[in-house]
């Protein structure tokens, strides 16, 4: 029998999910792949309408009690008041941090370098490790200097200030990213997977929430498409992805569950030329490759420390 889900579908629900584990493994990846790769697109739409810091905050805090409920329909055991604590404080640099930053760089970046500039996030988390006191091989950094370079590169032909800036907000969430990620596997998190990633998105969604507030943001109105981005963000790009997500990461090998460092930019890029009209340089292919074969060796070097190849 394949594991289950964390929650289950009507029985008249018109979508039936894989029946063996093969065939929702291949589900997951194709959400992972397709959905996270189009939500750049779905913040650049979204912007018209939302203030940055609003539009994370927003859609994480509104994710997070959607899954909060599915998690809580298990029964599982519930968190105690430190896990709850880290929980916050992951969550705050994975998504309030990390995702506000993101949209905030994308007022002036186009959504396929964005989305090639987050998949820097594995050199990031290298250089982290490194402060952190682990030793980092000659390889690794290797791997940490192609990423620069590629990261030069892309931004190769718009020296524009808003350009330069936007791209500079969007390495902070990326590093926002690495950071919560280290801190997420050495602090006490909730045992049950769901809640967990419940608490990380719901909570990091409200801390963004209360600062955007407080900074003044505050959405004047709506427009139709954007609404529906946001909609897009909040129940697709956010709860089904990370369901998705979680799923490979309990039933794939890491290498699975991180392949999507590799498709998500080029589903970005694909669909930022396809539908919103960005041009696709040579420099952005360059740049593009560059950065995801050293992404690439920073596994590899990752794999090969731990044993795993």
């Amino acid at each position: 029998m394949p594991p289950a889900l964390p929650f289950s579908l009507p029985d008249r629900f018109p979508f039936r999910l894989p029946q063996t584990q093969k065939g929702r493994i291949a589900l997951a990846l194709a959400v992972v792949y397709i959905v996270w790769g189009s939500t750049y697109m779905a913040v650049h739409l979204s912007l018209a309408s939302f203030p940055p810091l609003l539009l994370s905050g927003l859609r994480n805090l509104f994710a997070g009690i959607g899954l909060f409920v599915f998690a809580a329909r298990k029964k599982p055991v519930w968190p105690t008041g430190a896990e709850i604590r880290n929980a916050a404080l992951v969550g705050t640099l994975l998504v309030g941090l990390s995702s506000g930053m993101l949209a905030y760089g994308m007022r002036t970046v186009e959504t396929g370098t964005a989305a090639v500039m987050v998949a820097t996030v594995p050199l990031f988390a290298t250089i982290i490790a490194a402060v952190a006191g682990r030793k980092i091989a000659r390889g690794e950094w290797g791997a940490v200097a192609l990423g620069l370079v590629g990261i030069a590169l892309l931004n190769h032909g718009d020296p524009s200030s808003g350009s330069t800036a936007g791209s500079l907000a969007i390495l902070c969430g990326a590093i926002f990213w690495a950071g919560g990620a280290h801190l997420a596997g050495r602090l006490a998190l909730p045992s049950d997977l769901f809640v967990s990633t419940a608490l990380q998105i719901g909570l990091g969604g409200s801390i963004s929430t209360c600062v955007a507030l407080l900074s003044g943001e505050r959405i004047e109105s709506i427009g139709f498409v954007p609404f529906v981005s946001f909609l897009y963000l909040m129940l697709i790009g956010t709860m089904a992805a990370y369901v998705a997500y979680g799923y490979l990461i309990r039933h794939t090998s890491p290498i699975i569950a991180s392949s999507c460092m590799y498709v998500n930019p080029v589903v970005a890029v694909v669909l930022g030329a396809l539908l919103l009209g960005e041009v696709i340089t040579r420099w952005t292919v360059i740049a593009t490759v560059i950065i995801l074969l050293s992404v690439g060796l920073s596994f590899w070097f990752d794999y090969r420390r731990r044993g795993l190849v």
